[in-house]
């Protein structure tokens, strides 16, 4: 049976059951939190991490991809100790958001390379945590560094196997950008995941993604970026009638704890941006515009899982 690794080791691709994509545990610069730790109580967010990720369990969600980088706060160790108090399986990413470390700015990819890789096969720095995916993140355009991280990714997918799966900007066509570039590399682009693709309801757009083979992330519920639960929803049903459902898998970008978006202004301006909305609102909405429950477990469990059993270099 094939495995995925997660922040407590591996586990039978068969076990990840409902599946969200896209997430954050805790998220933030770790220089600020380490030079003023006052700025977070760790120890309380741990608990109050495993407190929401048990909500969402008894709602029926299993596992949980956190996509959190280097340069978004990543920090496996704290990932490990939510999780060792937790029934959900936290897959964790390697990769890179949209602000590399001056270290990461080469005339090559290979330095790079090799540090993605170091953390899939040996484990993140001293944590025993080993990542199971590739995050890499474009917005308008992929500018010259930009293009050496995603090449840098698509070498570290093609050495190791593990997929790739990204942060998009579907009003400037990046997600197809993104697929050029990893083309280029000779990657599979049915093992990749293109991000944020549910932003917009540009229907031909979307299409053209998966037409190409990759499954789209149906991502930012709650968010308020671009399309709102309702649209999004009607998106997804609608592809699903287009027949897409096996090219599309769900979640929110959302995170327990971030330094970047302090919880009062979560909570407050984003009521629905949190881990509960899909299994609360987005699932029983899909049932209402008719999407039958095979589809909805395409989406939900057997397009991910299906992805993680791509499994090796090529």
């Amino acid at each position: 049976m094939p495995t995925v690794e997660t922040a407590l080791g591996p586990v039978d691709t068969a076990d990840l059951g409902f599946t969200l994509s896209h997430e954050h545990i805790i998220s933030g610069d770790l220089a600020v939190r380490h030079n003023w730790p006052h700025v977070i109580d760790v120890e309380k967010e741990i608990v109050d991490a495993r407190a929401r990720l048990d909500e969402v369990w008894d709602l029926g969600v299993r596992s949980m991809v956190d996509l959190t980088t280097v340069d978004l706060g990543r920090d496996a160790s704290i990932i490990r100790r939510v999780a060792e108090g937790t029934k959900m399986q936290i897959i964790v990413a390697t990769g890179v958001h949209r602000r590399p470390p001056r270290y990461f700015e080469r005339r090559v990819p290979e330095p790079v390379v090799e540090l993605f890789v170091m953390d899939i096969e040996q484990g993140i720095a001293d944590s025993g945590v080993k990542a199971g995916c590739i995050k890499l993140a474009t917005e308008e355009e992929v500018d010259p560094l930009n293009e050496l991280m995603l090449r840098a990714g698509a070498l570290t997918h093609r050495a190791t196997g593990v997929p790739i799966m990204t942060h998009s900007n579907p009003f400037h066509g990046t997600g197809r950008d993104q697929q050029d570039v990893f083309e280029a590399e000779g990657v599979d682009l049915t093992r990749v995941v293109i991000g944020h693709s549910g932003d917009t309801d540009d229907l031909d757009y979307l299409m053209s993604v998966m037409d190409r083979g990759s499954t789209i992330g149906m991502d930012r519920y709650g968010t308020r970026i671009g399309a709102d639960t309702e649209k999004r929803t009607d998106v997804i049903a609608e592809l699903c009638r287009r027949g897409y459902a096996d090219r599309m898998v769900v979640s929110h970008d959302a995170g327990s704890f971030s330094l970047n978006v302090p919880r009062h202004v979560r909570d407050t301006r984003f009521p629905e941006w949190n881990y509960l909305t899909i299994p609360t609102k987005v699932i029983p909405g899909l049932r209402d515009r008719g999407v039958p429950e095979e589809q909805i477990e395409e989406i939900t469990t057997h397009n991910l899982r299906r992805i993680f059993e791509q499994q090796g270099a090529y």
